[in-house]
Order: structure tokens, then sequence, then C-alpha cells
């Protein structure tokens, strides 16, 4: 039987600007590589590559591209590893559920009878039962830190205008539906196809809002509004569109939850614009680290435990 092994690059290795860039270049390969019998997990903190091992190597000078990288080796290690990603223990926001999603989407463009599937699947499902045993979960998620972040510009004076999301993914449908969407008089999803957009959501989002596209935004200056920016699918015309519609729109606050930002700070110094890489970002992250780092070994201790259990394929 051939090993299995994992090689892999993440935000701890460089820094998380570097590693996000790296990621969306390498993500386009994904279906190319599941056709070769190989998983390959590209988030905005880390690229990472698993299979038998001759064919991960293989990848090394295409999916790395001059980063130096570490290696996971036999199919327990490989095991532990998706299981804790896969909880959110290896997350820039420890505890953070989106990952898993991401993970789960990533496995499923393989051929369920390759060993490397298996192994992910019993991961992912060993990693949600550690994850509920343990409350191993985020008290500053995204949606959290946004809520936090608003609400501290609002002040408790400021009568809340409009929340606009740009974006609907994952990240933006939490935002609109159980996060700060709740805080404002009215919600209003930005995109490019309104039409398509409801057809692809249906009944998924939990409250109803307004769709514009991105060139509506900022009829009149909006002051008491709030903008958080969603997506990383931003090529350089809808960034220019996006840009011109936000200093008209002059918004309390633009919050900027993409991997690599999306405007220009220098273009728009006027705006109160923050990205996940400011100092009021990651304070809040190292607030949410420090409260779950204590359960990090019981976590990682339930997993090896539920594993060996479930018999490692």
């Amino acid at each position: 039987m051939n090993e299995i092994v994992g090689h892999y690059v993440d935000y701890e290795m460089t820094s998380p600007l570097q590693m996000a860039r790296h990621s969306a270049q390498i993500k386009p390969m994904g279906v190319d590589l599941a056709r070769r019998g190989l998983l390959l997990l590209t988030t905005c903190l880390r690229v990472e590559v698993y299979g038998e091992k001759f064919d991960v190597e293989s990848t090394d000078i295409e999916v790395f591209r001059g980063f130096p990288h570490k290696v996971v080796e036999g199919s327990n290690a490989v095991a532990q590893r998706l299981a804790e990603i896969s909880s959110g223990a290896k997350s820039q926001i420890l505890g953070e559920p989106y990952i898993q999603e991401q993970l789960s989407k990533a496995v499923g463009l393989l051929d369920p009878d390759l060993r490397i599937c298996r192994i992910s699947r019993l991961a992912i499902d060993v990693s949600c039962g550690s994850r509920e045993r343990q409350r191993f979960t985020a008290p500053f998620n995204y949606d959290r830190i946004v809520c936090d972040m608003i609400a501290e510009q609002l002040g408790g004076s400021v009568v809340p205008d409009r929340l606009y999301v740009i974006g609907a993914g994952m990240l933006g449908r939490e935002l609109v539906s159980t996060g700060p969407g709740k805080m404002f008089r009215s919600t209003v999803v930005v995109t490019r196809n309104p039409k398509n957009l409801r057809k692809r959501l249906g009944s998924r989002l939990k409250i109803g809002v307004d769709m514009m596209r991105p060139g509506e935004i900022g009829c009149i200056p909006e002051p008491h509004s709030a903008v958080v920016i969603a997506t990383a699918d931003v090529n350089p015309e809808y960034q220019a569109v996006l840009q011109d519609a936000l200093l008209r729109l002059a918004p309390l606050i633009v919050i900027d939850l993409s991997s690599i930002p999306v405007l220009q700070a220098a273009a728009v110094a006027r705006l109160n614009y923050v990205t996940m890489y400011d100092q009021q970002f990651l304070q809040r992250i190292a607030e949410n680290n420090k409260y779950l780092m204590s359960k990090l070994p019981q976590l990682q201790s339930d997993i090896q435990t539920r594993l060996l259990a479930g018999g490692i394929p």
C-alpha cells in the first residue's frame, strides 16, 4: 500500500497576505489535481496537497512555486491534521466554522473510492464531534467582530441606516442573516447580477434583503450606513466601480473581509476603511484565540482518540 502524505504551507510560515495571494493563484488547479487523485486545499491561509507520496511530490514545483513547505507523513498524521483543520484548530481565528465547508468542497472533487478521500471524510466527521464536545467555537467569529466594530462606530447615539454586504458567499449570507444585518433599518446585498443571485439563493437567506448593482450605490451620501466587503471575486473593472460607488456613499465604515484587500487604501483615504490586517481587527482575533487556546490540547487529544477508534483507512 502506497504511503499517504501531505505537503503544506500556511500563514504561520509566511505572511497572511503573501499566503492569500499565493492561494488565489493555486486554487484553480483543484479540479485537475483531483482528477490525478490528489486533494488540494486552498484557503486564504493555506495551500495543502494530500495523496499518495509519489503523486504529491510530483506537484511541489507547480503548487508551491518556491515557498518552503512542510511534510506530513502517514495516514494517521494526515487524518489528524485534516481533522484539526476542519475543527478550526489551525485557523487564524481559532474555532471559526467556515473552514469545514471549504474542506468538504475540496474533498467533494475526489473519487470517493480513493484512500485520501476516505481519510478526509473520516477526519471531517470526527472534527464535528470533537469540536462540539470540547465547545471549540469562536466567541469572536467574523460576524461578531464586524458587529462589534460597527457598534463601536455607532456609539449608541446614531440610528443605523443600511448595511451593504458586497458578496453573497457563505460569509456574506451569514453576515446578512445572523449578525450585523439585524442592527440596521434594512440590508442591501450588492451583486453584479441580482436576478441570478435571487435564483441561486432561493430561501436560504433568513431575512428579507434588497439587491443592488454596484453602480447603483451612492446616489446620495449615507453617513449612518455601513459596508462589509465579503468577496474575493473582484476584477480591476469591478474594483473601480466599487471604489467610485463607496466614495459617493461615504458610509460610517467600510470593513473589508477579503483576504486580498479589494480597495487601495490610498485611493479611499477619506473613508473609514478597515481590512483584516489592521490592528483593530487583529486585536479582536487575539482576544478570541486567548479564550480558546487552553482548549486546544483537549481538542487535539479528543480528535486523536476518535480517529483511532474510527479505524483510519
